[in-house]
């Protein structure tokens, strides 16, 4: 096997193993579930990866990756202040990507226990933080937002719409996903300035 087919070999499986994550959970998914899932052996799995836990970690790390790179796309795109702001609200919505919300959930209740999988989650949630802060920080330069503490409210929004988007991912029915983007509207307009019509 040459070291590209390994590389695209290797991406698949741990595209896999994500998918697989999100459907059985961090507890009970094992070796066998991402072969089986993946078409391949047992064996591949435990030569890309010698352990399960190393397969969990390095599955976690690779969403958390794919996330990244999303949110670098809305940050370094040209657009203005608002409109980064609206990708951003998109990005975050579990309507989005309900997958990757259901292995977020698990991969927080595990980082209580996992240090690895605690600094994973907590690089990628402070870098969504910061970077809805640094948004924030760019309209109020402009004049498109009204905020005082931009990072306060980096926090408070975040804050808001984990909470919200874990009722959404974990309770069938109990809010809608049509609430879920009102609710976030209207809390990021307060905070912001705005009027919630602006962040459609």
């Amino acid at each position: 096997m040459t070291r590209r087919a390994a590389e695209i070999r290797l991406d698949a499986l741990l595209r896999t193993a994500c998918d697989v994550i999100a459907e059985r959970g961090l507890a009970n998914t094992r070796t066998a579930d991402v072969a089986q899932a993946a078409g391949v052996s047992q064996a591949l799995v435990f030569y890309h990866f010698a352990t399960k836990e190393r397969l969990l970690a390095q599955a976690f790390e690779y969403a958390v990756e794919q996330d990244l790179a999303r949110l670098d796309a809305v940050v370094r795109s040209p657009a203005p202040p608002l409109t980064k702001l609206r990708r951003l609200l998109k990005l975050y919505t579990p309507a989005g990507r309900p997958t990757s919300w259901s292995m977020w959930i698990d991969g927080w209740s595990e980082s209580l226990r996992t240090p690895e999988l605690e600094r994973l989650s907590r690089r990628l949630d402070l870098r969504w933080r910061e970077d809805l802060a640094a948004i924030i920080a760019d309209g109020v330069r402009d004049g498109t937002f009204e905020c005082a503490d931009p990072a306060g409210a980096a926090w408070r929004i975040s804050a808001v719409m984990d909470g919200l988007a874990v009722q959404l991912a974990v309770h069938d029915r109990v809010i809608s996903r049509r609430q879920f983007t009102e609710w976030v509207r209207l809390v990021t307009a307060r905070e912001l300035g705005l009027d919630p019509a602006e962040l459609d």
